[in-house]
């Protein structure tokens, strides 16, 4: 009995002591990642800090703890800018740009991932190459464009071209080509469904997760974006975030705390979203790189 007793006790204390290994490597990279979030982080904090100080504390030095300048700063910001009437054209810009370029993008890239047509892999070929070009080069080209079809100081002038997202249709082509099975897209015909009824309802809700991160990079870039709308957008009412934020600075004043205190504001619709569709991005790279 004995004997029996001590023979089980041992892998327990085997199992137990087992438990205790430290192991080095998974610590290291945790600390890694620790010092990366906080490198990361930490620009934002400082923003946001700087946000609530005067001019005088923010040419001082470094700021960590919060001001007691935060209404003050908005005031000014205020008087100089409306920075709501801003969040309301870029909001109107980038949300409604990128729900169209979701829909007409992806179909873009259904269209070359399935269906075999002449010409395919050339006009695959020539999108490709339109994302080697700097988009400062075509500016001239797309302010002839603007001026011939009058749209200066209209929100359509940034709406329309976000359809055409070269990095947009790649990514999603990519994601198809491994993730839509041409088996499926046969069962549904063979039931009798319509090509754009097995885009709605097949094709869309499959590739959403590439849509997501996708999205979200062109949503962004389109809120921050400021050549641009600072060329097609001349008008007070129709102005952007980043054209106010720059405007918040002042003239003939340079008032750094209102400044960071639009660009504080301007910051918050990036990170909502960010935060809305964070687990569709994950889901899209890591679907991606998995093939079926």
């Amino acid at each position: 009995m004995n004997t029996n007793l001590s023979s089980r006790s041992g892998p327990v204390i085997k199992r137990k002591k087992q438990g205790f290994k430290i192991d080095i490597g998974k610590i290291l990279i945790y600390i890694g990642l620790f010092i990366l979030a906080v490198a990361c982080f930490l620009p934002f904090y400082i923003m946001i800090i700087n946000a609530t100080h005067s001019n005088a504390s923010i040419a001082r030095g470094l700021n960590l703890l919060p001001g007691s300048r935060a209404w003050a700063n908005y005031l000014t910001m205020s008087k100089r800018v409306n920075i709501w009437r801003g969040f309301l054209n870029s909001i109107l810009v980038s949300g409604i740009g990128t729900a169209l370029l979701a829909y007409f993008g992806t179909m873009t890239s259904y269209a070359l991932s399935k269906f075999k047509f002449p010409g395919n892999k050339i006009i695959f070929w020539i999108i490709l190459c339109t994302m080697m070009i700097p988009p400062q080069l075509s500016v001239i080209g797309f302010y002839n464009i603007i001026m011939k079809l009058d749209w200066m100081n209209k929100l359509r002038a940034l709406i329309i071209p976000m359809i055409a997202n070269a990095q947009f249709v790649f990514f999603v082509k990519q994601y198809l080509d491994a993730n839509l099975p041409k088996s499926i897209l046969e069962s549904a015909r063979i039931d009798g469904a319509s090509e754009i009824g097995i885009y709605n309802k097949i094709v869309l809700p499959l590739a959403s997760p590439a849509i997501a991160t996708m999205g979200m990079f062109a949503f962004i870039f389109q809120w921050n974006q400021l050549l641009i709308p600072q060329i097609v957008l001349r008008k007070e009412s129709v102005k952007t975030v980043p054209i106010l934020v720059a405007n918040a600075r002042g003239i003939y004043k340079s008032d750094v705390s209102a400044a960071y205190m639009a660009i504080a504001l301007s910051v918050i619709p990036v990170m909502i979203v960010f935060v809305m569709f964070s687990k569709r991005i994950i889901g899209g790279v890591t679907a991606g790189a998995v093939k079926g």
